[in-house]
C-alpha cells in the first residue's frame, strides 16, 4: 500500500466558503443543519493544522466536521467557524510478513479504507464494512459492529490538543477507549489529524456474532474469508438501511441513533424472558482462603455484572414501530430498523430531535431505561 499524495501546497486557493454557500446540512449524512458563520475546507494536512490553531487563538466558536455520519446541526446552523476535515493519505510505517502498520489522515472514507485493506488481504477491520463517516471520527466513538471494533487494531492516534496547541500522539490506552466512547467524546477537546492502525495478514476472519455467524451459514469461531464477510456484512447493513445509498428512501440517517444500553445484570433480569440482552463482564468468582486460626473477615460482596441490552428491542417494545412518524413530521424511524432515525422529505433538524425525545419517554416509561443518543447534537437537544 503506498501513500495518497496530498497536492502541493505551495500556492494555496482560498479556503474559505462564503456564509450564504455554507448549508451544513450538505455536509451530514441526515441532511439537517443551518447555515455557518464560516466554513474552512483546508486541502492539506498541514492547513488544516495551520486553521484549526488559528480559529483557536482567535477564540472563535468553532466545530469540526469530518463525514457527517454521527451529526445532528440545529436549524439555526452554526455561528461559528466550521472546520470541514477532507485531508487524505495513507502512509505504510511498518510492515512483516505477518503485519501492517499505517498512519491514515482523518479525511479519508472509514469505508473505503476497510475495502482497500480486505482487497490485499489485510485482516482486523473487515466486520466494520460500510460503516459511514471518516477515519478520524472512528477513534472517537470506537465504532464496532458483528464483533469487531476499531480498538483492536487500533494503536494510537496523533492528535492536536486544544489546551495547549501542540500535536501529540496519544496510545490505545490513552484514549480509554469504551463501548462507543473515547476520553475525547467524553470531553478532551481537540482534532484527530491521523489514524494509526495495525492489521494482520491473514486470508480469513474469525467470526464472532452470532448474526453474522448465521447469515454466513458457519459457527462461532468460524474462518471466513475477508471478501466474503465484507460481503455478507454489507449486505446485513443494507437491509437495514445503514448504508448510505441515494436510491434509498431510509438511507439519510445517522445509522444507529441510540447505542445499546448497559445496565446492571438486576436490572436485565426484570426485562421480559425475549428481550435480548449480553453479559459483558463475566469474570468467574475466586475463592479467598483464610489461614487457619485467623478470624475470616467480611465476605467481599457480589461482582457486579454489566449486560448490554438492545436498544431497537426496547424502541419496539415500548409502542414506536418501524416507520413510525409524529403527526405532521417529516422524520421518522426506518422502515428496516428501529434504531435509526431517517429524514425522508425534508425533515428539519428540530422534527429529528423532537423524535429522538419521543422514542427515549417511551423507552424510559415503559422499562425504565434510559437511551443515549449516538450523534452528537450541535444546538440541539436529542434526549
Amino acid at each position: 500500500m503506498t501513500d495518497t499524495a496530498s497536492p502541493d501546497n505551495t500556492a494555496r486557493a482560498d479556503t474559505t466558503v462564503p456564509t450564504e454557500s455554507a448549508v451544513l446540512a450538505d455536509l451530514t449524512t441526515i441532511r439537517v443543519g443551518g447555515p455557518a458563520h464560516t466554513l474552512l475546507r483546508p486541502a492539506t494536512e498541514e492547513e488544516l493544522i495551520e486553521n484549526v490553531r488559528d480559529v483557536w487563538e482567535r477564540g472563535d466558536e468553532w466545530l469540526l466536521i469530518g463525514g457527517g455520519s454521527n451529526m445532528v446541526i440545529s436549524d439555526e446552523g452554526f455561528d461559528g467557524t466550521v472546520i470541514h476535515i477532507a485531508t487524505k493519505g495513507i502512509h505504510v510505517t511498518g510492515q512483516t510478513d505477518t503485519t501492517l502498520s499505517i498512519r491514515v489522515q482523518a479525511g479519508e472514507s472509514w469505508d473505503a479504507l476497510v475495502a482497500r485493506l480486505v482487497a490485499r488481504g489485510w485482516s482486523g477491520l473487515e466486520a466494520l464494512s460500510g460503516i459511514p463517516g471518516s477515519v478520524g471520527a472512528a477513534p472517537i466513538q470506537n465504532i464496532g459492529a458483528y464483533g469487531q471494533e476499531v480498538a483492536s487494531s487500533l494503536t494510537g492516534i496523533d492528535f492536536l490538543d486544544y489546551d495547549s496547541g501542540e500535536l501529540v500522539h496519544l496510545t490505545t490506552a490513552e484514549l480509554e477507549l469504551g463501548y462507543r466512547s473515547s476520553v475525547i467524546k467524553s470531553g478532551r477537546a481537540g482534532l484527530v489529524v491521523a489514524v494509526h492502525l495495525t492489521l494482520n495478514a491473514t486470508p480469513a476472519s474469525s467470526i464472532q456474532y452470532p448474526q453474522l455467524a448465521t447469515a454466513l451459514g458457519v459457527t462461532i469461531g468460524d474462518e471466513v474469508p475477508l471478501q466474503q464477510v465484507r460481503d455478507t456484512v454489507l449486505a446485513l447493513r443494507a437491509s437495514k438501511a445503514m448504508v448510505l445509498d441515494p436510491n434509498e428512501p431510509d438511507s439519510a440517517s445517522c445509522g444507529s441513533f441510540f447505542t445499546n444500553p448497559i445496565v446492571p445484570e438486576h436490572i436485565a433480569r426484570a426485562l421480559p424472558a425475549d428481550a435480548p440482552r449480553w453479559i459483558i463482564d463475566d469474570e468467574p468468582a475466586t475463592d479467598i482462603a483464610v489461614p487457619l486460626g485467623q478470624i475470616p473477615a467480611d465476605p467481599p460482596a457480589p461482582k457486579l455484572r454489566m449486560v448490554k441490552l438492545s436498544a431497537a428491542w426496547l424502541i419496539e417494545h415500548s409502542g414506536v414501530s418501524k416507520g413510525f412518524r409524529l403527526p405532521g413530521s417529516r422524520a421518522a424511524v426506518s422502515t428496516k430498523h428501529s434504531l435509526a432515525i431517517v429524514n425522508r422529505t425534508g425533515a428539519s433538524a428540530a422534527e429529528v430531535a423532537e423524535l429522538s425525545r419521543y422514542i427515549s419517554a417511551c423507552v424510559l416509561a415503559r422499562y425504565g431505561i434510559p437511551l443515549q443518543p449516538e450523534p452528537v447534537a450541535v444546538g440541539v437537544e436529542l434526549n
